[in-house]
């Protein structure tokens, strides 16, 4: 026998609809793994540390392996729907939680915002050369907006599947390339592990600005967290999903940058990364794709950018739209924020955050600002820098949860894991600051406006969701008063 769906407004989201491969390719498509690699790669190794930033990705993605191991431990013992609310509520209370949901709404509508930018510019492009039709970046984005409001309205398994053939296309055409690399010996000095691996050139020139640009290319993993109250057995669903996609992400990353620097030679490959950077950072990766595989395979790869970074899209607004859920829930945003539609999705929360991105972006369409210099690089060293904070906070909150509740024994997972965890964020921290208008592309102003804006709005945030609990509390006590009386 079918069960009926909810024919009116519900507050609550599907239950039992993802498993461990739906939760994955969510998160694969919030990495948007050819965005990283052709946006990334040029930056990364003319400005970092050259033929060491294949090296430069394994260890980031071994440091936030490390955090993963106390942030999957505490989604065993908490609720983890709210994601991050939840996980800082849970070890540092309710007014420090607040603070963490106002920053991860900043987080991930600021880089959903840099990646309407980036699309908007790559899509206005495509139309133009295929097309012969000139349409401006931000006309692109309206209607990319729309179309992801659209799909934000279903249920969680239809956006599943949509990432799921987009993900699997961006990632087919990188692994032809390195295997059409490998198999015609095409790398001029042959394949070098130490050159992109070894500890002198990890640490070579600049490794910071490489782990920047590695921390980046895998944000969005910890939404795992966010998808718990719709996966199945979240209790093993969660923590597979994000061993797996911390492992798969950085495992291909590193991969892929390597060949691309076997493809140039460990010698040449900083000067090439340089010498496009006066004209498109994308020719670092779009040439050598073009050459292995055809000219054919270059235009195919500018299309699967462009679905890439729409998977992105797909990916940051239902993470958002479920943090608007869930605070409305605790009556920390107007409660009509958590309201479901027949396909059980936050239907309201999709529409506050479909308006709230074009008023992120707003300033930058009216002055038909460059979308990549300024949309695109601006807000994702802001997104960053605020995710990392984050980071830090969840990891003290591990630690806190974990020495109140003795429902766990292992000091590694517990205690070790996250405290060593919160020492190399901080020093990440440190890194993305110290070297934030070299990643943004900014003047000095404007990251220093970009930089403190992120806490002035999160206690701007803090204050409204304050008050809108204090009002809920108020009218409990009324209502509970009158039903005395």
């Amino acid at each position: 026998m079918s069960v009926a769906e909810p024919t009116g407004p519900t507050t609550a989201l599907r239950k039992d609809a993802v498993g461990v491969v739906g939760i994955l390719f969510f998160v694969l498509s919030a990495q948007a793994p050819l965005t990283g690699i052709v946006g990334a790669a040029a930056l990364a190794v003319a400005l970092g540390n050259g033929a060491g930033a294949p090296g430069a990705y394994l260890v980031v993605g071994l440091v936030i392996i490390l955090f993963a191991v106390g942030f999957t431990t505490i989604t065993r013992y908490v609720d983890s729907v709210g994601g991050f609310y939840a996980l800082i509520r849970a070890g540092l209370g309710v007014s420090v939680a607040r603070v963490g949901s106002w920053l991860a709404l900043i987080t991930y509508n600021t880089i959903q915002a840099a990646m309407y930018g980036l699309f908007g510019a790559t899509a206005s492009g495509l139309i133009a050369r295929y097309l012969h039709v000139d349409v401006a970046w931000w006309v692109v984005v309206l209607a990319t907006v729309a179309l992801v409001y659209a799909f934000g309205r279903r249920n969680i398994e239809v956006g599943a599947r949509v990432m799921a053939v987009l993900v699997s296309a961006e990632v087919a055409i990188l692994l032809a390339f390195a295997i059409g690399v490998i198999a015609r010996g095409s790398a001029p000095h042959g394949f070098d592990l130490t050159a992109s691996f070894g500890p002198h050139a990890v640490t070579a020139g600049a490794p910071g600005i490489a782990v920047l640009f590695a921390i980046a290319s895998m944000f969005g993993f910890e939404s795992t967290a966010i998808y718990a109250g719709e996966a199945r057995e979240p209790q093993r669903t969660v923590p597979r999903a994000t061993y797996l996609s911390v492992s798969l992400i950085a495992v291909f990353f590193a991969f892929i940058m390597w060949v691309l620097i076997s493809y140039y030679g460990a010698g040449a490959a900083q000067a090439a990364a340089l010498d496009t950077l006066a004209t498109d950072p994308g020719n670092f990766v779009l040439g050598p794709v073009s050459s292995v595989l055809g000219g054919w395979a270059a235009d195919l790869t500018s299309v699967l950018l462009c679905t890439s970074l729409l998977a992105g899209l797909l990916a940051f607004h239902n993470i958002v739209n479920r943090y608007l859920h869930a605070m409305a829930e605790h009556d920390e945003l107007p409660r009509r924020l958590c309201r479901t539609n027949r396909h059980q999705a936050p239907a309201v929360a999709a529409a506050v955050q479909s308006i709230t991105v074009v008023l992120v972006m707003a300033w930058f369409m009216i002055g038909d600002k460059n979308p990549v210099a300024t949309l695109f690089g601006w807000l994702s060293g802001q997104a960053v820098a605020a995710l990392v904070v984050l980071y830090v906070l969840v990891s003290i909150s591990i630690i806190r949860y974990f020495r109140s509740h003795r429902v766990h024994s292992n000091a590694w997972s517990t205690t070790v894991a996250p405290a060593v965890s919160v020492v190399l964020m901080l020093g990440e921290l440190f890194i993305i600051v110290k070297n934030f208008q070299t990643l943004t592309g900014g003047s000095q102003t404007t990251c220093e406006v970009l930089l403190w804006s992120v806490p002035a709005v999160t206690l701007l945030g803090w204050l409204v969701s304050t008050a809108f609990k204090r009002r809920a509390r108020s009218g409990a006590v009324e209502v509970a008063v009158e039903t005395a009386a």
